[in-house]
C-alpha cells in the first residue's frame, strides 16, 4: 500500500516548486484514508530517493532535481556548468601555506611534510552555494598562483600555459563538518558528496590535488567509461 502512495506522491511532486512543503502527514492520511504510519513509509521512499527532505519542526520539503556533472579527463567545473546555462561563481575564501600529509605526498609525488599551497574556493550555481573545494599544489607553484583571485582555477592555470587534465577521482559520501554545512547552507545530518581528484599536466605529472564537498541534493556525478572493441 505504501509503495502505491509513494508512486502517487512522486507524480504529484511535479506540481510543486523546490522549497515547497508537502501537506502534513495527518492531512495526507485523511486524504488517502490510511494511517499515518503508512504515509510515513511512503514519504520515506521519497526521502531515500533524494526528492524530499524532512526538516524537524517544519515538515517535508521538496528538493531540486540534482544536476548531472560529467566527470571526464578534460572536464572543467565552471565550463561544464556554464554549458548547461547556469550562472557559475568561484569565490576564493582562503589562501594558505601548509605541509603535505602522507596522502598529499602520495598523490602529488612530494615528500611528506613538504610545503604546499592551499586554495579554498566556494562554488555557486545561480547564486546558490553548492560546493566547497580545497585545492593543494606543491609550493613551487606559489608564484604562478599568486595572482589568482577567484574564478575557474583550471582556466586560470591554462591561461598561464599549465593546462591540467583529470587523472583520477575518488567519490564518497559523509556528513559535513560544522564549517562545511555553514558555507553550503545545508543541515549537518544531510550527507554530502566528496570527491578527491588528482589532476596532471601535459607530461602526466601530478600538479593539483583537490578535495570537494558538495550538496548531495544538488549533484549527480556521471562517469563515462570508454568502450573498447577487441
Amino acid at each position: 500500500m505504501y509503495r502505491e502512495l509513494a508512486n502517487i506522491l512522486r507524480e504529484e511532486l511535479t506540481t510543486y516548486q523546490p522549497g515547497d512543503f508537502l501537506p502534513a502527514e495527518f492531512q495526507l492520511a485523511e486524504r488517502f484514508s490510511v494511517n499515518r504510519h503508512t504515509i510515513r513509509r511512503a514519504v520515506d521512499e521519497l526521502v531515500r530517493e533524494g526528492s524530499v527532505l524532512r526538516r524537524q519542526g517544519k515538515g517535508t520539503q521538496v528538493l531540486e532535481r540534482p544536476l548531472i556533472y560529467p566527470m571526464q579527463a578534460d572536464s572543467a567545473y565552471s565550463k561544464s556548468w556554464s554549458a548547461q546555462g547556469l550562472g557559475v561563481e568561484a569565490i576564493l575564501l582562503r589562501r594558505q601555506e601548509c605541509q603535505a600529509s602522507r596522502e598529499d605526498a602520495r598523490h602529488l609525488g612530494v615528500d611528506e611534510h613538504a610545503p604546499l599551497i592551499e586554495l579554498q574556493t566556494l562554488r555557486k550555481l545561480d547564486g546558490q552555494a553548492v560546493s566547497l573545494i580545497f585545492h593543494r599544489y606543491s609550493a613551487r607553484y606559489s608564484d604562478l598562483l599568486a595572482d589568482y583571485r577567484g574564478g575557474s582555477v583550471r582556466q586560470y592555470l591554462a591561461e598561464r600555459e599549465l593546462p591540467l587534465s583529470r587523472a583520477q577521482s575518488l567519490i564518497g559520501a559523509r556528513l559535513p563538518s560544522r564549517e562545511e554545512a555553514a558555507w553550503l547552507l545545508m543541515p549537518r545530518h544531510m550527507p554530502a558528496l566528496t570527491v578527491l581528484t588528482v589532476s596532471c599536466d601535459a607530461a602526466g605529472l601530478p600538479v593539483e590535488l583537490s578535495r570537494s564537498v558538495s550538496r548531495a541534493d544538488r549533484f549527480q556525478y556521471q562517469v563515462a567509461t570508454p568502450f573498447k572493441t577487441t
